[in-house]
């Protein structure tokens, strides 16, 4: 009886332990499966950003169009310039051509990266421009035209070339939007709501334009009737605007401002699919994936207060019996300042600044100097010397001979104090195709030993 009891006793004792082997054997297992599972849903979120980062990548991939000018991008931390047009239909008989096609809003979005603010820059339609070699309707030579006809007379390129003198600035990127787009991507974002301080009412039958917007309304502007807003000038009778084309972009910029308060709005984040695959087919421009992504993690942080609005100065004026804008640039002096320097800078600061920016220009600038004389060693020469002006990044080389010495460049801002530097006063646009790792070319002509070296 004692040996049963003993051995009953052993068998419970073996019977607890196994019991207690086994919850922990149990507590293992679904520890384990608890870490497989955390460890599967860590991946899949990894997967499905990588997944996504790469879908976002290759969808602002094929957002870039190689029909459009080469973009010139910002040496350091320079401001950027984007430029951006609204493009009118053009005929509208032939609505898929380019013929005749003109650019019916000019904007220019000033980003400076060091204060982080922004500035949105409008130019008249109606400004004054100067175009050599361009005929005329009556088959004549014209030199005189509206901005507007730019686009016309020499496509992307006399549009931003023109934009560039005027405003002094290089324009770094270029976006062109159509008004079908601008529909489209209105819809996308759910429409902009606008109080209308003023009858609105204008009809065009060739371009199917009927615009009908009534004083003290709040209207929800989809699509259609943000078109209708944006390009309202005139009434069927006459009335409409005092100040022309000037008060009609001041009417544009509150529009653009209400789209800015909505894109940044937490209402649109759900609405991202379908803004981008609006954009992905409403939109050209020169901007490759990476840049888009870049410039578009910046500006989203923007606040309201950190984007202002700027239109050029000038006086309008009838000359050849047409209204045109005349650009004053003792107006617009601190305007240009700005897009410099960017705002809330204290005019004492603003020399030092510069002369800073100079030198970090330099030091980052990849510049090839070659020689195209019969004078052995002038490139080496020159490089020295452009050494001890602050240049960081030269190299040398031979090329064939030829008479002038010539700078070659893609960027307006540096040609300047390159000239000042070199005594070299020719500056030529420089060929990314022969010259792609480079942002300067220096050419050494026959005549550079008899000018100052």
């Amino acid at each position: 009886m004692g040996r049963d009891r003993k051995k009953y006793s052993e068998a419970g004792v073996s019977t607890s332990k196994e019991v207690e082997r086994r919850k922990k054997k149990m507590k293992m297992k679904k520890q384990m499966r608890r870490r497989r599972i955390t460890t599967l849903i860590i991946t899949l979120i990894i997967g499905a950003i990588i997944g996504g980062g790469i879908y976002i990548y290759s969808f602002l991939s094929g957002l870039n169009s190689s029909s459009l000018p080469g973009a010139v991008d910002p040496i350091g931390k320079n401001p950027v310039n984007i430029l951006v047009l609204g493009m009118d239909i053009g005929d509208a008989d032939q609505a898929e051509s380019e013929v005749g096609r003109r650019t019916d809003t000019m904007m220019v979005l000033n980003y400076n990266p060091t204060t982080k603010k922004a500035k949105i820059v409008s130019v008249p339609r109606d400004t004054m421009i100067e175009v050599n070699g361009a005929v005329g309707e009556n088959g004549k030579l014209q030199k005189y035209w509206k901005m507007n006809a730019a686009y016309a007379i020499g496509g992307d390129e006399e549009v931003t070339n023109q934009i560039q003198d005027i405003l002094e600035i290089q324009i770094n990127y270029l976006v062109k939007i159509d008004y079908n787009a601008f529909r489209n991507i209105i819809d996308a974002i759910g429409g902009v709501e606008m109080y209308i301080d003023q009858d609105m009412y204008y009809d065009d039958d060739g371009q199917d334009l009927h615009i009908n917007f009534k004083a003290g309304e709040t209207v929800n502007l989809d699509g259609k009737k943000a078109e209708e807003f944006f390009r309202w000038r005139k009434n069927n009778d006459g009335t409409g605007f005092a100040n022309g084309d000037l008060d009609r972009i001041e009417n544009q910029q509150k529009f653009v401002k209400k789209v800015i308060e909505k894109c940044i709005s937490p209402s649109v984040v759900v609405k991202i699919p379908k803004i981008l695959n609006v954009v992905k087919a409403s939109l050209e421009t020169n901007l490759d994936a990476n840049q888009m992504l870049k410039y578009a993690m910046q500006l989203v942080k923007l606040s309201k207060e950190d984007v202002t609005m700027a239109t050029v100065q000038g006086e309008t004026k009838d000359i050849y019996d047409q209204s045109f804008f005349i650009y004053d640039k003792e107006m617009n002096l601190e305007l240009l300042k700005s897009l410099h320097s960017g705002e809330g800078v204290d005019s004492s600061d603003k020399t030092d600044m510069v002369d800073i920016s100079k030198i970090q220009i330099k030091s980052n600038l990849k510049i090839m100097v070659l020689n195209a004389t019969s004078i052995n060693g002038l490139a080496g020469k020159v490089k020295d010397k452009m050494d001890n002006l602050g240049y960081g990044n030269i190299e040398t080389g031979n090329t064939e001979h030829q008479d002038k010495s010539v700078i070659m460049t893609e960027n307006k801002e540096i040609k300047d104090f390159l000239k000042t530097d070199t005594d070299i006063k020719k500056v030529e646009k420089l060929s990314k195709k022969d010259y792609q790792n480079y942002d300067v070319v220096i050419v050494l002509g026959k005549d550079y030993d008899l000018s100052g070296e």
